[in-house]
């Protein structure tokens, strides 16, 4: 048995930042990762953080605070009126996370910015440069120098309890079962459950449990031992996914840039002064390696087929979920001429990150070719993509005839080439939003929702009802949660 006053369960940015968090506050600690590096969803995303009163507001004069960003994510909730929210965990992510940038900025990263995302009323989104990954490089080096110890393939089986307190963790490392005191308590920042069949099962659809998570390693850990110990999980069939694009198998040069903070000071430097066809090139690299196809090619009159050349699903829902159950859980996007013309200019665009640019059909030509094939008939169409052409030609038939279901609608029919197919596509579940029942304090909530001592909770585990909606409030949550649950959990008394 090892001990330690902290255990954090979970390597991504939260659990980095509650490693730190604790650490920082005097505390011993073990951070556990059941992968072979540190990293998480984290690591695996767009990289944006909503913040205000950063360096970056202030050098471009912007005047803005915590209470505006607070009346901001109310307009995002509006959507979700029939959802429980936790306006009291807003305020806290609202209130600490300029902190958090401000730290992550001291600790080396570099950011790109403030970007406008309405309905915020002021630019207030960050982009960490040179990509996600960077935020796991420099705060796992800042926990390595101020005397985190780190276990990486270490994965934690389940938590430890004596008179009605947490103890420490049961682990799973080298082959053999390890136990890990905690005599201050242990924060669980083990991510969601996005990745798990069974929890997607029993709290969405057997289709979403069907799709392909974004980080395949979310299996819903800190959950489960949780629920264990009585908790109970808030909007458990919530969750953010849609289509996109795969990924290259090669990524782009952009985003293999090292994260040298220096380096990166001076690319941000440059991109300020840049022209902006320069920037907007440098942006390409990042946008077309993850991003969601509009679904404003479909209602201009694109369609969605499989690799067999059949139409499958009406391709105007806010999601396919039909996708997933297609052989190897591909599609392909079938333009037009009409429709390839009409994607390569304002206001058309094929895809889009808010705030920072819009990618249109040449675009992935130039950056992901890999994406893009075209065939002056159906009958080239099929061939490049190794399908049926008789095939084909029926399902394009059907459509515009309007033989279903699926039907047509009042959308365009399919009309002549040259045809453009962009594919293949994906679902993806980005993530899930239903996380552990937690006080302001990052206690998580037993039965009859009084705290279990000594375990808290942060990030996408801990979410505890927050309705994260808009970009950069998962990243924020996750670095000012964690951060918050280590001081918190190092200002405990240690256990007798």
């Amino acid at each position: 048995m090892k001990r330690f006053d902290v255990v954090v369960v979970g390597g991504g940015g939260t659990g980095v930042a509650a490693a730190i968090g604790a650490r920082a506050a005097g505390a011993s600690v073990l951070l556990l990762e059941k992968n072979p590096s540190l990293g998480g969803t984290t690591a695996r995303s767009i990289g944006s953080i909503s913040a205000t009163q950063t360096a970056d507001q202030r050098r471009v004069g912007i005047s803005d605070t915590p209470a505006e960003h607070l009346e901001d994510m109310e307009k995002f909730s509006q959507h979700h009126a029939d959802r429980p929210d936790n306006n009291e965990l807003a305020r806290v992510l609202c209130e600490h996370v300029p902190e958090s940038v401000r730290l992550l900025e001291e600790w080396g990263a570099v950011f790109m910015g403030p970007m406008d995302e309405p309905p915020h009323r002021k630019p207030r989104m960050h982009q960490i440069m040179p990509n996600s990954a960077a935020y796991i490089f420099h705060a796992e080096k800042h926990a390595r120098k101020i005397g985190v110890e780190i276990f990486t393939s270490a994965r934690a089986q389940q938590l430890l309890t004596a008179n009605g307190e947490v103890t420490g963790v049961e682990i799973e490392l080298d082959g053999r079962v390890e136990t890990m005191e905690a005599t201050k308590g242990v924060i669980l920042a083990s991510g969601d459950y996005a990745a798990d069949p069974g929890f997607k099962a029993q709290f969405v659809s057997e289709a979403v449990a069907a799709t392909e998570a974004v980080n395949p390693t979310n299996t819903g850990d800190g959950h489960r031992m949780a629920l264990d110990l009585g908790a109970r999980i808030i909007n458990p069939d919530m969750y953010g996914g849609g289509m996109r694009f795969v990924r290259p198998l090669t990524p782009a040069w952009q985003s293999r840039l090292p994260p040298s903070a220096w380096l990166m000071r001076v690319c941000n430097r440059v991109m300020r002064h840049a022209p902006r066809s320069l920037v907007r090139h440098f942006i390409m690299g990042f946008m077309t390696t993850v991003m969601v196809p509009e679904r404003k090619l479909f209602h201009n009159g694109a369609i969605l087929i499989n690799a067999r050349g059949e139409r499958f699903a009406d391709e105007t829902q806010s999601m396919v979920f039909e996708l997933a159950l297609q052989p190897d859980g591909v599609g392909y996007i079938l333009c037009d001429a009409r429709v390839a013309q009409k994607f390569t200019q304002w206001p058309d665009y094929v895809s889009t990150a808010p705030g920072v640019a819009f990618a249109y059909l040449q675009d992935y030509e130039r950056t992901r070719p890999d994406l893009v094939r075209r065939g002056n008939t159906l009958e080239d169409v099929a061939k490049v993509l190794g399908m049926d052409a008789v095939e084909l030609k029926r399902t394009v038939a059907a459509y515009n005839q309007g033989v279903g279901p699926p039907g047509r609608g009042e959308r365009p029919a399919v009309g002549e080439g040259p045809y453009v197919v962009l594919g293949p596509v994906k679902n993806y579940i980005n993530y899930t939003d239903g996380g552990l029942a937690i006080n302001a304090g990052l206690q998580v909530l037993g039965k009859n929702d009084v705290p279990i001592p000594r375990l808290y909770a942060a990030g996408a585990t801990g979410q505890g009802g927050l309705l994260l909606k808009g970009h950069g409030n998962h990243i924020g949550w996750g670095f000012t949660s964690g951060r918050l649950a280590g001081q918190y959990a190092a200002a405990l008394a240690p256990r007798t």
